[in-house]
């Protein structure tokens, strides 16, 4: 990830979306207006594809999105459903997570949304959990 001119990390664009958006001037310009997060947002959707079928629907929506003037992808949580859950049931990690920064809320979800089975996966909100609830603010 780089940084922007405003200070947010900027996600690496995939080639597959970068093709999409340069066959496409207008939807390649409302990417640009975009900001580092509402692209890091659509990045995420666009990789949690488990399909190529799938990440190919979802980049051309995501063209079609920014063709209407849309700002983020739809149907996509942010937050992980196990960490969300998680966070409710530990109130200091649930105060903790109203304090950070949306950068930081999606540093924790993309390390939750990257692993690689169920099991790490599950280790890997044990340990978000654990480091909210003790006051840290990232891993």
């Amino acid at each position: 990830m780089n940084t922007d001119s405003g200070g947010q990390r900027e996600a690496v664009v995939p080639d597959d979306l970068r093709a999409a958006l340069a066959a496409s001037p207008a939807a390649e310009a409302a990417w640009a207006n975009l900001t580092a997060i509402g692209r890091r947002d659509f990045i995420a959707w666009i990789g949690e594809a488990k399909q190529e079928e799938t990440r190919r629907r979802r980049i051309e929506r995501c063209c079609e999105n920014l063709l209407k003037g849309k700002r983020r992808p739809c149907c996509f949580a942010v937050v992980p459903m196990d960490l969300y859950k998680a966070l409710g049931e530990v109130p200091p990690a649930k105060a903790q997570w109203s304090r950070l920064s949306a950068d930081e809320k999606r540093d924790f979800s993309d390390y939750v949304e990257a692993s690689p089975e169920k099991t790490a996966r599950k280790e890997r909100v044990a340990e978000a959990i654990g480091l909210l609830a003790a006051g840290k603010r990232a891993r």
